[in-house]
């Protein structure tokens, strides 16, 4: 853990942080950022030799500096993160564990226990439990309060048996933060609980589902009879939704974050690997109207993480960042393959179909997703028009009725 805190000057984190760079990054990842950044340490660095070495990172404090340090942070300022994330950008150090630094944090941060966060924030961290989310359902997407997956009390315990959907790196998880209905006879937003629950138990069935590019981050999720500890429950029995709350926020800023969070993780990189000299000007002027609407975004975003770690409520400006982004990232994708040209058409075949796409394609086809994970589009404008233009909702004939009593088809 590095000696530095609120306190710390710019000079004091900036020599702190070059000094753990120089005595802890491997010789020649640190070599390859200083002559040429990011793009070279890819060139030097295997993902898999990175994993190996990422609990040194995340036992620095410098994977979520913002946070307490009992768990894992070292309470700067999100001022002072930025200037740690400035000296650190030359090594591509990105985050691992999205769903447990973003989603699951936020959750617990808000709602959870001393013991909870003691128990699962420092692993996160470090990246030795990785965490999915078990939100959505078949009949349970955009409506996401209409769950049927059901969490009935055995003691000290619950018993979990449903169907998810859509549930990102599942098939790489440890564990999982669950929504589950345990009392059908109420209205549908007041029956459901939160919950942590552990992959690695029987019970648990996950099965793949692939991109239209080859890749695998979806998957289905079958519990069956799977436990839970109540010591697990995050918030109140039925108190569920407003938990939750939390962690959608979280989704949507993370799927709304600068260059897809810095690893492109929702379809290509950001607008800044397309510009180079010799650009015609069409091409020019439409890459910096993008640029600067990339920009904007990112501005929006920082606007919305200090409000989170001053302690404030992330409310709908997520939702903002949400739309913009996931039309955005689309136009900069198609941006890149037009930019290609005849390449992004056909290109050499390989081993296989998903190891043949080119970067830009693959980014492309990708990005089409971005509208509707993490909450659809037309839903966050619906948040949006409610929450900031303060327009009627939309009529729900079924709204006060017990879920057990609301038909389904």
């Amino acid at each position: 853990m590095l000696d530095i805190g609120p306190s710390s000057t710019r000079d004091d984190i900036d020599t702190a942080v070059r000094a753990w760079v120089d005595h802890h990054l491997p010789r020649a990842w640190r070599e390859a950022g200083d002559a040429g950044g990011a793009a070279a340490v890819r060139t030097v660095r295997s993902r898999a030799d990175y994993e190996a070495w990422y609990p040194v990172f995340g036992a620095s404090g410098l994977v979520a500096p913002t946070w307490p340090v009992p768990y894992g942070g070292l309470e700067l300022s999100p001022a002072q993160a930025r200037l740690v994330d400035a000296e650190l950008a030359p090594y591509n150090l990105g985050r691992l564990n999205p769903l447990g630094l973003t989603n699951t944090a936020s959750a617990l941060f808000a709602h959870g226990t001393e013991a909870q966060k003691a128990r699962f924030l420092p692993p996160i961290v470090c990246n030795t439990e990785v965490w999915c989310q078990l939100f959505s359902e078949p009949g349970a997407g955009s409506d996401l309060a209409s769950l049927a997956c059901r969490a009935t009390r055995d003691g000290d315990e619950w018993v979990v048996t449903g169907q998810k959907v859509w549930t990102t790196w599942a098939h790489l998880a440890d564990f999982a933060i669950l929504l589950a209905r345990t009392d059908p006879s109420v209205p549908k937003r007041a029956g459901i609980t939160y919950f942590l629950i552990d992959l690695h138990q029987p019970g648990v069935e996950i099965r793949a589902l692939r991109h239209i590019g080859g890749e695998v981050d979806f998957n289905e999720v079958f519990l069956d009879g799977a436990r839970v500890p109540d010591a697990w429950r995050v918030g109140a029995i039925g108190d569920g939704w407003r938990v939750a709350g939390a962690t959608l926020s979280g989704e949507r800023q993370m799927v709304s974050g600068s260059d897809s969070g810095g690893i492109g993780r929702i379809g290509g990189g950001g607008v800044q690997r397309l510009l180079h000299p010799g650009l015609a000007p069409v091409a020019r002027d439409r890459l910096m109207r993008l640029y600067s609407e990339e920009r904007i975004r990112g501005w929006t975003n920082q606007r919305v993480r200090a409000g989170a770690r001053a302690g404030r409520a992330t409310g709908p400006e997520s939702s903002i960042g949400k739309v913009h982004q996931g039309d955005l990232n689309q136009r900069i994708q198609l941006a890149a393959t037009d930019l290609l040209g005849l390449g992004a058409l056909a290109w050499p075949v390989g081993a296989s179909w998903e190891e043949s796409l080119p970067y830009a394609v693959r980014g492309m086809l990708r990005s089409r997703a971005n509208t509707i994970e993490g909450g659809t589009t037309e839903v966050n404008k619906n948040i949006l028009g409610e929450r900031v233009l303060g327009l009627p909702r939309e009529p729900d004939p079924w709204h006060g009725v017990a879920w057990g009593d609301v038909p389904r088809s």
